[in-house]
This record gives C-alpha cells, structure tokens and sequence, in this order.
C-alpha cells in the first residue's frame, strides 16, 4: 500500500513538475523503455541462479501485502508452545511425541491454524521439540545449531532484497548505456535537419533519465521493503528459539512464553497483561 503511495508521490514529483514547463510526449521513447527494462531483466536473469530469481519473484507480492506477524499472530504462536510446554511439565516429554510426529493431527496444534499454516515456523518449531524429546543434546548444542539454522534463513530470506539491490544499482549505468548508443546514433546522422537532431538527441537523454528514475525510485524502494519483510520474518523463530532455550533450563512454562514475549518487535509484542489473560481465557476453554 505505501510503496505504491510512494510510486505515486515519484511520478508526481518527477513527471508533474516537468509538466509544467515541457511537453510530457517528449519523455515518450519507446525504444528507450525497451532497451532499459530488457538490460535491467537480463542482467537479473543472467547474474542470479534460477533458484534465486525464484525466490525473488515469489517474495515480491508478499512485500506488496500487509504483515502477517501481528500481534493476534505471536500471541497464538506463544500460546502453542505454552500448551506444548505445559503438558510436557504435566505429562512429560514423551507425552508430546505424536503432537511432533504429525502436528497436522495434533489436537493442541489444530487450535493454531495460522501457525499451522506457515511451513516453516512448524517445522523449526518441531525439529527442536523432537530434539528435545530425544534427549540427545543438552541445551548449548542446542543453541549452537538453532544460531546455525537461523544464520541460513537469514541469509536465504535476505536475498530477494539483495538482487533487487544489486538491480537498483545497475539501472543508472544501463541508462547511460542507452544514453550512448543514442548519441551514435546522433553522429551517424549529423546531417539531418535540427528538429530531427534534437528529437534523436533527446531520446538519448531520455535512456539516462529512465536508468536513474526507475533505480532510485522504484526499483530501490522495493529492494528496501524485501530487506525489512525478510528482517521481520525472522523474529519469530527468534522467538520460539528463545522460548524452548528457557524450557530446558528449566523454566516454567509461564515464565518461558515471556522470554519468548521479549524478543518480539515492539509495534507487534503483546503486553505482558495481554499475554497473561489470554493464556488464562485459553485454559478455561
């Protein structure tokens, strides 16, 4: 919603005020469009593996649309691990085993859907609650190899933000690529009349008007908002992290679920008041 606010306030600001003292159909070279959006598609399809300009085309809408990680979300996601926890301080850890195994048919799960939803979250979540039921490592291990785990999805969440990065700083120097080609074009035909020169002249100009105009201020502002949705899907599983640390050193897990609360982004982390009613209204159902 903002970014297209702020593709709107650029075109107003670029376009409106040129308006005012030129003609708007001189900025209308259709070659010149082709011949930047062609380079700037081909260097990204060229200097990126297919997996990565996948993963770059499939996070593109998700940075269109509002966040998922509301507070409604991390309250749910706080709420599971402390029905997940507290049957385990209950009924002990081998009570949780089929709930691992198959969270789809979980019943403590299935009181979750938007958790349930995300992938990954499950599975993290998951992988380190079988750990846990294992027995197999102690809790510094087990911090080691989520730090690890982490690192990985950072680096990986964070590469649709990279390209487009890398994109926004390559159009200025395709603009003057196309600026260049028209100025050849402008001396193999010197001896046209001057209204000829000057729109052929302008065409160049106008390569390096594009190049500049869609890095900065449509390409860059989108590489900008896949770097902060990346940084903020990361939260959570810093969040569940923190909670099953707290749960193996031996934490209640009310008091677990607010390790877990504190990591959390403040726009999105519930009160503690609020975390605390909601877990109590949940165990009254």
């Amino acid at each position: 919603m903002f970014l297209f606010l702020g593709y709107i306030v650029i075109l107003a600001s670029s376009l409106g005020t040129y308006a005012v003292h030129g003609n708007l159909l001189a900025l209308w070279m259709p070659m010149e469009y082709i011949a930047i959006i062609g380079l700037a598609v081909g260097g990204f399809v060229g200097g990126n593996d297919i997996r990565i300009v996948k993963a770059t085309l499939a996070a593109i809408p998700g940075a269109l649309k509002g966040s998922r990680f509301t507070t409604a979300f991390y309250v749910d996601v706080l709420a599971l691990l402390y029905e997940i926890l507290a049957k385990v301080r209950k009924e002990g850890l081998m009570s949780i085993e089929g709930d691992v195994e198959n969270p789809e048919a979980s019943p403590i799960f299935g009181k979750y859907p938007n958790v349930v939803a995300d992938f990954h979250v499950i599975e993290f979540m998951t992988d380190y609650l079988r750990m846990m039921v294992g027995g197999n490592l102690n809790t510094v291990e087990i911090e080691s190899l989520m730090d690890v785990e982490l690192e990985t999805h950072h680096h990986e969440a964070a590469a649709p933000g990279t390209v487009m990065n890398r994109m926004a700083d390559g159009l200025p120097a395709f603009g003057i690529v196309v600026a260049v080609m028209g100025v050849v074009n402008v001396m193999g035909s010197v001896g046209e009349p001057p209204p000829v020169l000057g729109k052929m002249i302008g065409g160049a100009l106008v390569g390096t008007f594009l190049g500049i105009l869609i890095s900065y201020g449509f390409v860059a502002p989108l590489a900008s908002l896949l770097t902060q949705k990346a940084e903020e899907g990361g939260t959570v599983y810093k969040c569940i992290k923190q909670v099953l640390l707290a749960s193996m050193s031996g934490y209640a897990p009310q008091v677990a679920v607010e390790f877990g609360r504190k990591v959390l982004d403040s726009h999105a982390r519930p009160s503690f008041r609020e975390l605390e009613d909601e877990l109590k209204a949940r165990r009254g159902r």
